[in-house]
């Protein structure tokens, strides 16, 4: 039970108001995972942004189980196989961005989105924590089964061979 697996991988691309660079950070995350991503929608008004309600500002994609791993190998190697300590938080999630889509392996550079970056999100779990999500008698997690920083960094450090140390 005490086993750490990866929950999800989700990569996202924020391109404010611009419609034409959303449409290539749409076009950037199918071309990396194959998948069609989601528009991620603004639900406050910012108006010295130029920003409203319902406005599309960025897309996601969310990658769960086996092709997750894949992935993530893939994003790790794109970082040189090197993590900062600041990308892990107190709760066992993991995040980092990617400067230039080329320096992911197995990308190749496509003139019609020109140079762009993306942020990647992992969510680790252990056997259990559905009881957090379960729509019946959900509960917390103790405090005792939870994933912290130091937990995060040894399952990193272990299963893709990264070194993890100061930025």
């Amino acid at each position: 039970m005490r086993e750490i697996r990866i929950e999800k991988v989700t990569l996202n691309v924020g391109a404010g108001k611009d419609q034409d660079k959303l449409k290539k950070a749409q076009k950037l995350l199918k071309h990396i995972t194959g998948i069609e991503p989601i528009k991620t929608i603004t639900q406050k008004r910012i108006a010295g942004w130029g920003l409203r309600p319902g406005l599309p500002i960025g897309c996601k994609i969310t990658i769960r189980k086996k092709p997750a791993v894949v992935l993530l190998k893939r994003l790790i190697k794109a970082k040189e196989n090197k993590l900062a300590k600041t990308t892990f938080d107190d709760f066992g999630n993991i995040s980092f961005g990617i400067l230039e889509y080329i320096d992911i392996p197995e990308t190749k550079y496509d003139p019609e989105l020109g140079m762009m970056g993306l942020q990647a999100s992992i969510t680790l779990e252990r056997p259990g924590f559905r009881i957090k999500k379960r729509k019946l008698m959900k509960r917390k997690i103790p405090l005792s089964h939870k994933i912290t920083r130091k937990d995060a960094i040894n399952f990193i450090k272990k299963e893709f061979n990264a070194k993890v140390g100061e930025e």
